[in-house]
């Protein structure tokens, strides 16, 4: 854990000394000033509302989940809330006791969110009553996984577990080597079949059998280069998507690639170092560089569709699709739309004054955004509101 700390502590130390040297403020350090922009998509605010206390710059991995009917989101402060999607009011609240740190999980009648103290507590969907919790042996920063009656996590000292979702028993464990130095934070593990695929801090990628912890196969996603543990840094920490049996990742320093989930042989890779990793739709990969850039390439060849540059060093979040537009949020709370097709902005709103760093959530005909100060907003399109139980992302190719 200290590892982290004393990544971020020596790029601030760094940034210090180039002030101090140079008499002045760097300019060029500052985030870029935004431009109006014309507004030529109809967003509106459906609601918000106070979800707990705030976690600015902790940079936890808080942020909703739900199935259309339900929404779920979790604290920094313990609290865990149901809430109906359509109006935002409280279908019941939970307080765990415990700040929390990744969350909320939903799926099989079951909500899973990790404390920051590294427990998994596992609640009632319907009623928010606690089923139980368990000691995971580390701090989590990823959101866990439910799948096939498992709970699956993964903490920052490298290691995957598995847990029994109606029980509490630990399944398996695996673990995996860890670098002098990393990135503070995970890569949220994700379900292809009866799969598992989770990225790791030493630069991997492996799908892992659900039921025995297996590794069905392991890629080498962001091989380590250069002298120092900094310029050797290759975790794969950010977001990995899948669009049918097609796996899109990215390590940082390295290269965002599409796997073939099945075989986990690379069907396309790029050259990009991004640490927030890649979101997938129909057509499209979407990723955000370091420097703030927006790409989008193509889903089935990576070829690089459009780049969008007015956000530099606004650290935005990862871009997600929603409708015909692609919504990404900043340090300054300011909510970006993009069109899919040419990435140029069609509208800008700002859900809060507080930087938003977990990245906005679709589903069905809402659009999520949870900012550090502990606010919730969701957002619709009027013109293209649908059915609020037809999927975001097709299970196949049809």
């Amino acid at each position: 854990m200290m590892t982290r700390f004393l990544v971020v502590a020596g790029l601030a130390l760094t940034l210090s000394a180039c002030g101090i040297i140079g008499g002045k403020k760097d300019e060029e350090l500052k985030p870029l000033e935004l431009q109006p922009i014309d507004t030529t998509v109809n967003i509106k605010r459906a609601w918000s509302t106070t979800i707990g206390k705030g976690a600015d710059n902790l940079r936890l991995s808080l942020s909703p989940s739900g199935d259309g009917e339900r929404l779920f989101v979790a604290g920094f402060d313990g609290r865990v809330t149901s809430l109906n999607p359509e109006t935002g009011k409280t279908i019941w609240q939970q307080d765990i006791g415990e700040e929390i740190s990744a969350g909320a999980a939903y799926g099989e009648d079951r909500v899973a969110i990790i404390s920051k103290d590294g427990r998994l507590i596992v609640l009632d969907a319907d009623t928010g009553e606690e089923r139980w919790r368990a000691y995971i042996s580390g701090e989590s920063l990823a959101r866990p996984l439910i799948r096939n009656g498992t709970v699956v996590v993964m903490t920052v000292d490298n290691r995957l577990r598995a847990y029994g979702l109606f029980d509490g028993n630990e399944r398996w464990t695996l673990e995996e080597s860890t670098p002098a130095l990393t990135i503070r934070g995970n890569a949220a593990p994700v379900a292809v079949s009866n799969a598992v695929i989770a990225g790791f801090d030493n630069g991997r990628i492996m799908s892992v059998d659900l039921q025995s912890g297996d590794v069905q196969w392991q890629q080498l996603l962001s091989p380590p280069s250069g002298r120092s543990d900094l310029e050797r840094l290759s975790d794969v920490d950010g977001n990995i998507a899948v669009v049918g049996q097609d796996v899109y990742a990215a390590g940082y320093q390295g290269r965002l690639a599409a796997l073939a989930a099945e075989s986990g042989q690379p069907l396309w890779a790029r050259e990009i170092s991004t640490s927030a990793g890649a979101y997938a739709d129909f057509g499209s990969v979407y990723t955000v560089l370091d420097g703030g850039e927006i790409v989008a390439m193509s889903r089935r060849t990576g070829t690089e569709t459009w780049r969008q540059e007015s956000l530099l060093r606004r650290e935005p979040t990862l871009p997600v699709s929603f409708m015909q537009t692609v919504a990404t949020a900043d340090l300054e709370g300011y909510l970006h739309f993009f069109s899919t097709v040419t990435g140029e902005p069609v509208a800008r709103l700002r859900p809060s004054k507080s930087a938003v760093t977990s990245a906005p959530v679709a589903i069905s005909n809402r659009l999520y955004v949870q900012a550090d100060d502990g606010s919730l907003t969701a957002y619709f399109i009027p013109e293209l509101a649908r059915d609020r139980s037809a999927p975001d992302i097709a299970d196949d190719d049809s």
